[in-house]
Formats: C-alpha cells, sequence, structure tokens
C-alpha cells in the first residue's frame, strides 16, 4: 500500500482514498461551443503518460477533502500534495 498525505489528516493509507482521476485544468468556458467528440474526449479519455502525472483524490473515508498529488505512474512515488477545498 501507498501512503497520501492529506493536508489534514495526515499520512493515510491509499485505500483511504477514491481516485478521482488526472487533474485536467480547467473546463473549457463554453462545452456547448466545441465539438461533441472534443467534449466527450475531455470528459472521458485521460492522458495516460509513463513518469509524473498530476491527479485528484478524495479522501473520501477520512476528512472528505480533495486532495491533488503529484505521482510518478513508473514508480509510484508520491512528491507532493495540496489541498483543493479553496
Amino acid at each position: 500500500m501507498h501512503l497520501i498525505r492529506c493536508p489534514h489528516c495526515g499520512h493515510r493509507d491509499e485505500s483511504e482514498f477514491v481516485y478521482g482521476g488526472p487533474f485536467s485544468g480547467a473546463r473549457p468556458d463554453d462545452p456547448g461551443a466545441i465539438q461533441d467528440e472534443a467534449w466527450s474526449n475531455y470528459l472521458t479519455v485521460p492522458d495516460n503518460p509513463v513518469g509524473p502525472v498530476v491527479e485528484c483524490w478524495w479522501h473520501a473515508n477520512g476528512c472528505g477533502a480533495w486532495v491533488t498529488i503529484a505521482r510518478d505512474t513508473a514508480t509510484h512515488d508520491i512528491r507532493e500534495a495540496r489541498d483543493d477545498r479553496g
């Protein structure tokens, strides 16, 4: 198991978290103005790179915070985490 650092609860087992997908940045300003295929890809087709990625995880069995982590997909090393509750 891997440990994910929750800014509120400290280092916790990954089983307490639910994977929320890659951090994809801002949503398009006007989804209705882009092609259906581009919108569908934005919602459902994540990149799958080898190496460093930024991901969103929900601390479902803890404080409920959304946490963004930087993780290396080749080694699974978690390099940083931040609170995304705003």
